[in-house]
């Protein structure tokens, strides 16, 4: 997987704003990360199934993740962020 740009999703965005200052922050630095390595240990990044099959998630820290979809040409639309509830949304 390579990441050439990321997009973000009006309902990721919406999240995103919602979420602590310090769960901001460190999701900021793992998305750098994320920007560099997509398969940076630390990003714990897997393939979701089920009816999220077609997404993948990565680890902000052990609450919170982001989940996106990779589109064509390095392209990667971040579609909601939050706790592992999102994951029902």
């Amino acid at each position: 997987m390579r990441v050439k740009e990321i997009h973000y999703d009006d309902v990721f965005e919406a999240q995103f704003c919602g979420l602590p200052k310090s769960v901001r922050l460190k999701a900021c630095k793992k998305e750098k990360i994320f920007r560099d390595n997509p398969f940076h240990p630390s990003l714990r990044l897997h393939k979701l199934k089920g009816k999220l099959d077609g997404l993948w998630s990565i680890s902000i820290d052990m609450k919170y993740r982001i989940v996106f979809k990779p589109m064509e040409d390095g392209v990667v639309l971040f579609v909601s962020v939050g706790v592992h509830a999102i994951y029902e949304a």
